[in-house]
């Protein structure tokens, strides 16, 4: 798993869980939660945006993932992650990225 910033999202009056109306992504040991083109996650009392740090490729990854592949599609900036045994990867300079 890839260390992650933590950067407190400012300003986010919204709760998110089971009912909140976005999309719930498990994510290691947490749940993010897909809102206005980036994901969220609970920390101890506020919310983080849920970014890695650097660049984790991630390796052996013969799956391509695309609009009919059966994972989850999560709109996630300028590019989609795609939900995968418990992470999201990410297409970037010919591999899947860990995000």
């Amino acid at each position: 798993m890839t260390a992650l910033d933590h950067r407190v999202h400012e300003g986010h009056g919204h709760a998110h869980g089971p009912d909140c109306g976005h999309v719930a992504v498990p994510h290691g040991d947490h749940t993010d939660y897909a809102h206005d083109g980036h994901l969220h996650r609970e920390h101890e009392g506020h919310y983080c945006e849920c970014e890695p740090s650097g660049h984790t490729a991630h390796d052996d990854h013969p799956h391509a993932h695309g609009p009919d592949c059966g994972h989850v599609a999560v709109p996630h900036g300028d590019h989609t992650d795609y939900v995968h045994d418990g992470h999201r990867h990410a297409a970037h300079d010919g591999h899947w990225d860990e995000h």
